[in-house]
């Protein structure tokens, strides 16, 4: 009886190597964890020290700000670099915009909940990300293909199931889901699209920079009331231009 019950338990090797297992396990779930701090207390002294500080008030965006990671949404190598001032390099040409720049873009577009809003220059997927919690539904467009589908596999990846991406040509918008509340652009045209224009709501509102590659461009927020769109220049802006067709 001895014999037998001795064969049914593990033997010694087994039983170090599954303790060992056990013991990196643990490290790696603890490291993680700090590692998920380290990233949750950059962000809120980015959104301290960067957004609330220069005047981005509006609760929600604030929140949403603090509640999206930035570093699921760079290269691996800029990662340590994600909550710093500044706009990062995405690859194919493209950037993440910086921080104060998204919030204050999203506080300007005044997303509510029932909204469906159109995003032109998905880039990362992070503009997206942020709007999401903000309003029932996101488009987003991204005319770089392999951009399109890194952001879709990203934001499906966080859970963000109420964000829908297309590879397309900002410059059309997105005609099949039109007419929006909200437009939101996050590359520069020398001129507002007429598409983008007809594809937004009466009442609804637009955040877009203007201008030509290689100059400073005036971030703008248009109003559309009927036949007429009412605009406001915002500030002074840099981003990267928007390509695609311009047919009139």
């Amino acid at each position: 009886m001895f014999a037998c019950l001795m064969s049914t338990l593990p033997s010694w090797p087994l039983l170090f190597v599954a303790l060992l297992v056990g013991v990196i396990q643990c490290f790696q779930s603890k490291a993680a964890e700090l590692d998920h701090d380290k990233f949750a207390v950059k962000r809120t002294s980015m959104v301290k020290t960067q957004i609330e500080a220069r005047g981005v008030s509006d609760q929600r965006v604030l929140r949403a700000m603090l509640a999206t990671p930035r570093h699921e949404f760079v290269p691996d190598e800029l990662k340590s670099k994600a909550y710093e001032d500044s706009p990062l390099p995405i690859g194919h040409g493209q950037t993440i915009s910086q921080p104060y720049i998204v919030a204050l873009m999203t506080e300007a577009l005044r997303p509510r909940e029932h909204e469906r809003v159109l995003e032109i220059g998905t880039g990362s997927g992070y503009q997206a990300a942020v709007l999401s919690p903000l309003v029932k539904e996101v488009f987003t467009m991204e005319i770089v293909e392999p951009l399109a589908q890194r952001a879709a596999a990203t934001l499906a990846r966080l859970g963000y199931l109420n964000v829908l991406v297309r590879a397309g040509d900002g410059w059309l918008g997105w005609p099949e889901k039109a007419p929006f509340d909200a437009i939101i652009v996050t590359c520069a045209p020398d001129k507002v699209p007429p598409a983008l224009k007809e594809q937004l709501k009466d009442g609804g509102r637009m955040v877009i920079p203007v201008g030509k590659e290689g100059e400073v461009q005036q971030l703008i927020l248009l109003e559309k009331n009927g036949a007429s769109l009412n605009q406001r220049a915002l500030l002074p802006v840099r981003f990267v231009p928007m390509t695609g067709a311009r047919p009139e």
